[in-house]
């Protein structure tokens, strides 16, 4: 359950044109709570998709704009960067999302309100629900200045590339073997689940990551481990 007034407290973050509470709502309904709430009208899956196609689209017109001398690969990276499950998750911590959520009693034991994967779905169902009671606009003038600061950093460190690749260039161009991953753990539900994979380079756990699937703690550990090194900041 969440308490009211986090809610109200969330819609404050929002756009004052945005005053759709029953949309609100289902923007932040996960379908754990779904499931053990039988008065509860829908998840929020439905927005979510919708939500993803609006996201895709206004950060690649912005990117568009603000870079105009680059080619479309560099374009598509920094898209794929900014749209990444675990950047939107962090979006939706600086608006302090997680705390209106709608869980279920095991999704919320379970740290339902800070993993990645439902903070970006939930992020995802509210610029949905944004579009859907305001306009294109609204939405526009809410995701911009959180994805200028993100885009800033990703060109800075040069986090649009593939952080394996990088760490296995910075490997082999210091006489190392090949890194290789490793499951380190499974934490949650099968419908949940977080997956926790550690950076080995010759036998020396380098750095952890976590993600949703495999891929994106792979990842992760390779990004952390490149911190780690010094190579990105």
């Amino acid at each position: 359950m969440t308490d009211p007034h986090e809610i109200s407290r969330l819609r404050a973050k929002l756009p004052a044109n945005f005053t759709d509470d029953f949309l609100l709502t289902r923007a932040l309904t996960h379908r754990s709570y779904l499931n053990e709430n039988k008065d509860a009208i829908e998840e929020n899956e439905r927005l979510e998709f919708l939500g993803d196609a609006i996201l895709g689209f206004i950060i690649a017109e912005w990117l568009y704009n603000k870079y105009p001398e680059k080619k479309e690969g560099f374009l598509t990276k920094i898209r794929a960067a900014l749209v990444q499950a675990r950047q939107l998750a962090d979006f939706a911590r600086k608006i302090d999302l997680g705390s209106a959520l709608l869980l279920g009693r095991g999704e919320e034991l379970g740290g339902g309100r800070n993993r990645d994967a439902i903070l970006c779905d939930a992020f995802e169902a509210v610029v949905a629900a944004l579009y859907l009671s305001t306009n294109i606009e609204t939405v526009r003038e809410f995701i911009i200045p959180l994805v200028e600061v993100e885009a800033e950093k990703i060109v800075k460190n040069h986090l649009e590339e593939d952080p394996k690749s990088l760490l296995q260039e910075w490997a082999q161009s210091h006489g190392f073997s090949s890194p290789v991953y490793q499951l380190a753990d499974e934490i949650g539900p099968d419908h949940a689940k977080t997956f926790v994979v550690k950076a080995v380079l010759d036998d020396k756990v380098l750095s952890t990551g976590s993600g949703p699937s495999k891929q994106h703690a792979e990842k992760a550990a390779a990004q952390e481990s490149l911190k780690a090194l010094g190579i990105s900041g």
